[in-house]
């Protein structure tokens, strides 16, 4: 079973262009394909930025007003930007399963069991993507998205949590292209977080985590 500590954790200061961390994924995905790296979470931020991804509308894109960057990942427009915790996840699921779908559902596990830390009730919606939970007006509204690309049996992207965003700024897409529902934060919803506090949630649940895919390996066995 791999551990925690055989996993590299890698948290950026400032705000990661997203050229940088593209390139830097790509890099990283073929070296631990190659058995050349070790497998990586990186958490970073980036600078206001809109990306598109395969399944992306050109009428969903309502502005300009941020750069837009083409991903490889699956899903639509999403946004990123400061206040926004952005998690790339570089594993190599030949080694747990080879199912897609267990490790996209194990991710959004992960987030939402981080998020019960602050007293989130966060879950998933049948036929939305993303993460969602209940503002305090009883509004459903997404928090966190999930978008992945695997190559060869190995992830890159992640996920992205709404810490403390301009929610403005998700005014220039259609986010995932769900028009019906707001998005909101942790500051959004009245709770007081830091990045760095939400880094440790993920820590402290992240060998759930690893213990879910490790379960659907035990599965194909």
């Amino acid at each position: 079973m791999v551990k925690v500590e055989d996993i590299d954790w890698d948290i950026s200061a400032g705000l990661t262009p997203y050229p940088d961390a593209l390139a830097r994924m790509e890099a990283v995905q073929t070296a631990i394909r190659d058995d050349a790296a070790r497998e990586l979470v990186w958490l970073l931020e980036h600078p206001p930025l809109y990306t598109s991804g395969t399944s992306a509308d050109p009428a969903e894109l309502l502005s300009q007003k941020f750069p837009v960057y083409d991903t490889g990942r699956g899903g639509r427009y999403t946004y990123h930007g400061p206040g926004q915790r952005v998690g790339y996840v570089m594993l190599d699921l030949a080694k747990r399963g080879k199912d897609v779908r267990c490790y996209v559902h194990a991710l959004e596990g992960w987030v939402i069991n981080a998020l019960e830390n602050f007293g989130v009730e966060a879950r998933r919606a049948d036929g939305r993507v993303g993460i969602w939970c209940d503002t305090p007006a009883g509004q459903e509204a997404k928090i966190g998205a999930i978008g992945v690309r695997i190559r060869k049996w190995v992830t890159m992207h992640g996920f992205a949590v709404n810490i403390s965003p301009d929610l403005s700024h998700f005014a220039g897409i259609v986010p995932c292209g769900i028009a019906e529902y707001p998005v909101t934060s942790l500051a959004d919803l009245g709770i007081a977080a830091t990045l760095a506090d939400f880094d440790a949630a993920l820590f402290d649940t992240f060998p759930e985590f690893l213990d879910s895919l490790s379960s659907a390996n035990e599965d194909v066995r």
